[in-house]
């Protein structure tokens, strides 16, 4: 018998076997146990996570005669045809390649014709967002009028590029990526049932490079396996992935921190001489520089970190769009390095011999004596204040200059509070989480992780961000704007443009804004005050939600 590849051996068949979509798997069989088959479904999510393995086995469980708490059998006719692919009434269709309107037309056509052997007829269609316009209003009529017993499941890595009113006659499934322990655990169990040795560090290797997919994990252990000798080791692992050992990130950044340019580069060279893609290490960068952060014991200033990240984060669009991408990644170690010296200076201007410190601190003492005298007006009129240097010092001492701050336009803002409804923040705040799951760059979705939408209408949707620089990125981000709108208008139906916030500065804002709304008309008398006051309460609680707490004095 032929070799089947891991991914088709180990496909599920069961919905208790799909691994990290427990959510949707429940979903589905409640639907089944209670015969609550709809007509159409739309799977959505990254590659490889398992949405059309999870149609095949729904196809199985509404059609299998033995079926067993929504679960189908996979004993029977039905169940062993559905598997083979070989059934009449399940049709797959991959819209990649039939995405014109005379298929669809096709299809609903046939449609039309009752089951020949199952219950139900079950229509497969697979990567939909590749259906053309003309395709994708024909399939509206379809679903716009089901057939009875005719189900349609959809699937699309791309949920933004389904139209809205396909989305508005669908139930729809999202699947999220699948976690790294998760992929590891299934890893292992599968190479038990193989009965192959393996390392640890191995399986943590090609998990974290499959990057959320099952498929690609599987398919990375096929070749892993292909090219170990009988027992998986790291090595090999690292070898097939492209990934970076631990140890050379390890070394890597201790020279960054050793303000070492010159070793640093050499560590990059060494890495480069492997055969590692650079665009691949700068991620495993970023990945651990995370790490670090998370690491209460790290050696390393916080600060420091968090200035090496906005250099790789930076760096790393540098490496995608151009093709010298190991001058981009040496010219990213040396912009790394020179952080690193900065803050090696720090640190070392706070050492100091004892005796330097004791003649500082005596200074100190004498500058503070001097500024309590000169606050006082006691040594305004003396030559001697006038001509000490300490006294010169003190007064044309420049004063310092505070950083610049982003400049917010209060008007869009202001103009967006206008607008705002409760419901259109509602709205926003549910598709929220899918939206910044759906982000397929690592890097822009690391700047969406812990925001959330205050304030939305359907022309605008106000999100806040821990800090302001973050804000700004995302500001700045023509790209990561516009697929935020367009899956926001597939997902709620209106696509508002994203304005950018720091916390600190939404929360000033906001304070500013209900205070004009309080000053804008005169109040004659304590009961339009009254009135007035209720009216602002009420159109806060509209704006804002349960974060309004009324306060009467």
């Amino acid at each position: 018998m032929a070799y089947q590849a891991l991914y088709r051996k180990y496909r599920s068949q069961r919905f208790d076997e799909m691994v990290g979509q427990e959510v949707v798997a429940t979903t589905l069989k409640n639907a089944i146990v209670n015969h609550q088959i709809s007509h159409a479904y739309l799977f959505s999510g990254p590659r490889g996570t398992g949405k059309t393995s999870a149609a095949k086995i729904f196809a199985k469980a509404i059609n299998c005669p033995n079926q067993v708490d929504g679960e189908p059998c996979n004993n029977c006719f039905i169940c062993d045809s559905i598997t083979k692919g070989s059934l009449d009434d399940v049709i797959e269709l991959d819209a990649a390649s039939n995405n014109g309107v005379d298929e669809i037309r096709e299809i609903r056509d046939k449609s039309t014709y009752a089951a020949s052997q199952a219950t139900y007829k079950v229509y497969i269609i697979d990567e939909v967002h590749m259906l053309s316009t003309g395709a994708f209003n024909a399939l509206l009529k379809t679903l716009e009028e089901p057939t009875e017993n005719v189900v349609f499941v959809l699937a699309t890595t791309e949920l933004q590029k389904i139209p809205a009113t396909i989305i508005s006659r669908v139930q729809r499934f999202a699947f999220k990526s699948i976690t790294t322990a998760d992929i590891r655990t299934y890893l292992g169990k599968i190479l038990g049932d193989e009965g192959v040795e393996f390392e640890d560090k191995a399986l943590d290797v090609i998990a974290k490079a499959a990057e959320g997919g099952m498929r690609d994990a599987l398919s990375l252990l096929d070749q892993a396996l292909s090219f170990s000798a009988g027992k998986l080791e790291e090595e090999d692992a690292l070898l097939v992935t492209g990934s970076i050992a631990a140890d050379a990130l390890v070394s890597y950044v201790l020279a960054l921190f050793e303000n070492d340019e010159s070793k640093a580069l050499t560590e990059l060279d060494k890495i480069f001489a492997e055969g590692k893609n650079m665009l691949r290490f700068t991620e495993d960068l970023l990945a651990y520089l995370r790490d670090l952060l998370l690491d209460k014991n790290a050696q390393y200033e916080r600060n420091q970190i968090f200035s090496w990240i906005d250099i790789a984060i930076e760096s790393l669009k540098t490496i995608k769009e151009t093709t010298q991408t190991k001058i981009a990644a040496d010219v990213m170690t040396m912009r790394l390095a020179e952080v690193g010296q900065t803050h090696l200076l720090t640190a070392s201007q706070t050492e100091v011999p004892n005796e330097i410190g004791a003649e500082i601190a005596a200074l100190k003492a004498e500058i503070n004596q001097l500024k309590a005298q000169i606050s006082t007006g006691q040594v305004q009129g003396s030559s001697d204040s006038q001509n000490n240097p300490l006294t010169r010092e003190v007064r044309e001492r420049p004063k310092a200059v505070a950083p610049k701050k982003r400049q917010i336009n209060k008007d869009l803002i202001y103009k967006a509070l206008a607008e705002a409804t409760n419901e259109a923040r509602k709205a926003a705040l549910s598709a929220w989480p899918e939206l910044v799951a759906s982000v397929t760059k690592p890097a822009d979705r690391a700047l969406l992780n812990n925001t959330s939408p205050v304030a939305a209408s359907e022309n605008f949707v106000v999100v806040t961000f821990p800090h302001e620089n973050l804000a700004k990125r995302v500001s700045e981000n023509e790209e990561l704007q516009n697929f935020c709108g367009n899956l926001l208008s597939s997902i709620i139906g209106f696509a508002p443009e994203i304005i950018s916030l720091a916390e600190q500065d939404w929360q000033e804002v906001r304070a500013e804004y209900v205070s004009n709304l309080k000053s804008e008309s005169p109040q004659e008398d304590e009961e339009q005050e009254d009135e007035k006051i209720d009216e602002t309460v009420t159109l806060a609680k509209e704006l804002f939600g349960e974060k309004v707490v009324e306060i009467n004095d």
